[in-house]
């Protein structure tokens, strides 16, 4: 009994590592954008107004939605 309790501890340790395994090799395929890019002066952070400027409610993504519905986080 005590054997087959350690055997089924050590496939489940093993499961999460492979599961893990996987999430991380997922997060590595994960496209990246080189630094480059990313520090390019045409891509706009609407974030920093201090920096860009104000932003066209249209062009705000941060904008609220003129739909109906409502979200609140707590």
């Amino acid at each position: 009994m005590h054997r087959q309790k350690q055997q089924s501890m050590a496939d489940i340790k093993l499961r999460r590592l492979v599961e893990l395994n996987q999430r991380l090799r997922e997060d590595l395929d994960r496209p990246r954008v080189r630094v480059s890019e990313a520090s390019n002066r045409n891509t706009r952070d609407f974030l920093v107004p201090s920096v860009w400027g104000p932003v066209d409610r249209r062009d705000d993504p941060y904008a609220p939605s003129g739909g109906g519905c409502i979200c609140i986080v707590m």
